[in-house]
């Protein structure tokens, strides 16, 4: 039988206290998570989970950074104005130290560290290494601008839209006369022109 919890509503920080907790009994929550497959498969979904989120890393709203070459003398004059030691081994113990370092560095670098990355940064080596990376914003489709592909492969970036007006190589003509040309999206509409068909009824 299931009991109930009482346990007061209180929300400060990031800590969130709730009240009226239904606890389910432990052999009713051991036999449906086997029937779900058990722990190995919930570890099994959470890691596909992150493989899904890794392989769209390049679609997040990072903002791009060019990794300065002076940036380890910079973090080294961020420790000495804060009185932290700028050894690499130097642990980041205290959480008003690291916010500290981490809010100078912001200022100075214009680049912050996201949150999910927050837990890493423990050490100066840390700051380092995270200041010492560039961030590529670039999806790889606008990267192959810039590639070097070989002669034989060609990629067309913009749409190819027939409009009788502007295609005038066969006269105007089309392999297919009924069918219009329609953009849709208001994002595009202006950039790529529609084509409305016309059609001759008896």
């Amino acid at each position: 039988m299931a009991g109930l919890g009482q346990v007061s509503l209180r929300k400060t920080g990031q800590h969130i206290f709730a009240r009226n907790i239904f606890i389910r009994p432990t052999a009713f929550y051991s036999s449906q998570n086997n029937k779900k497959g058990g722990p190995a498969a919930v570890s099994a979904r959470i890691d596909s989970v992150g493989k899904s989120l890794a392989s769209k890393g390049f679609l997040r709203p990072f903002k791009p950074y060019d990794a300065p070459n002076d940036a380890v003398d910079k973090i080294s004059a961020i420790c000495a104005s804060l009185n932290i030691s700028s050894k690499t081994d130097y642990k980041l113990s205290n959480l008003e130290e690291k916010f500290k370092i981490l809010d100078a560095c912001f200022k100075d670098f214009k680049h912050s560290v996201p949150n999910s990355q927050v837990h890493e940064i423990n050490t100066v080596a840390d700051v380092i290494e995270f200041y010492k990376s560039s961030v590529d914003t670039t999806v790889p489709f606008d990267a192959l601008k810039k590639a070097d592909l070989p002669p034989n492969l060609h990629i067309q970036y913009e749409y190819l839209r027939f409009n009788p007006e502007t295609d005038t190589k066969f006269n105007g003509q089309t392999a297919f006369p009924k069918s219009s040309t329609l953009v849709t999206g208001l994002k595009y509409r202006e950039k790529y022109p529609g084509h409305i068909a016309k059609r001759s009824f008896p």
